[in-house]
C-alpha cells in the first residue's frame, strides 16, 4: 500500500492544534529532496520552524518522528 505522508501531516497537524502543548503548529509539510532524503517542516504561528528527517521512515515512524521532535 503507498502511503500519502503529505495527508497523514495535515491529519497530524490538525490533531496537534488540538493540542494545549502544540496549539501553535500551523503547518506539517512534508518534501523529498533532491537527493531522495525526505523532511518535514513543522511551522508555527510565530515564524519558528523546525525540521525532522523523516527519511526512510513509514507513516507510523514519521509520526513518531515528528511527535519527538515536538517534545
Amino acid at each position: 500500500m503507498h502511503e500519502d505522508k503529505q495527508t497523514i501531516c495535515d491529519l497530524l497537524c490538525e490533531t496537534l492544534k488540538a493540542t494545549r502543548g502544540q496549539h501553535d503548529v500551523v503547518a506539517l509539510k512534508y518534501e523529498i529532496l533532491d537527493n531522495d532524503d525526505e523532511r518535514v517542516t513543522i511551522e508555527y504561528e510565530h515564524g519558528g520552524s523546525r525540521v525532522v528527517n523523516v527519511s526512510m521512515d513509514s507513516g507510523v515512524a514519521m509520526i513518531r518522528d515528528i511527535m519527538r521532535a515536538c517534545e
